[in-house]
């Protein structure tokens, strides 16, 4: 059983580590959009803009339902990053358990 169960939990930790820099890309991406350091005109940064908004929105979607509403301000990401982090803490205590 470990030895499938071990290299599972190390693939989704992985996968966990991918989806917060997506997070964080996506969050800088609209810090400049917003300041209008970068153009979304452009073909390439809209494509990538939309993929990272289809990725973290639906996610994000379901954090700003349950948080109260602060103004201009989105503290979404940083929530959700906190609970990613959480998990993967939890999944790489069963991965010592395990090994």
């Amino acid at each position: 059983m470990d030895v499938l169960f071990v290299p599972l939990l190390g693939l989704i930790v992985k996968a966990i580590d991918i989806y917060i820099w997506l997070l964080v890309i996506s969050v800088i991406l609209n810090w400049l959009a917003a300041f209008k350091v970068i153009n979304m005109s452009n073909r390439f940064i809209y494509m990538v803009g939309d993929f990272l908004y289809r990725i973290t929105e639906p996610a994000l979607r379901r954090i700003r339902a349950f948080m109260p509403d602060l103004g201009g301000i989105d503290v979404s990401p940083v929530v959700f990053i906190l609970v990613l982090w959480a998990a993967q803490a939890m999944l790489i205590r069963l991965i010592v358990k395990f090994d």
